[in-house]
């Protein structure tokens, strides 16, 4: 079993929540609750490590506060 670092974000103009895991081309999805965006998360990065061990371009590292 592997772990994924998923970014999450709320579109304004639809409410539903939209996932992704950075570098990881194609690791993408959206759904209406948290709870059916990890369900399309844990699907589509299933059916992507179907095609092998993947080649992440980036690693998630974290998120800064930035004050202007």
């Amino acid at each position: 079993m592997r772990a994924f670092t998923a970014v999450v974000e709320k579109c304004q103009e639809t409410g539903f929540f939209v996932g992704y895991v950075p570098g990881f081309p194609g690791a993408h999805t959206q759904g209406e609750t948290l709870d059916e965006l990890q369900s399309n998360l844990q699907e589509v990065i299933a059916m992507l490590l179907e095609d092998g061990e993947p080649r992440l371009n980036t690693e998630f590292v974290g998120t800064q506060t930035v004050s202007v």
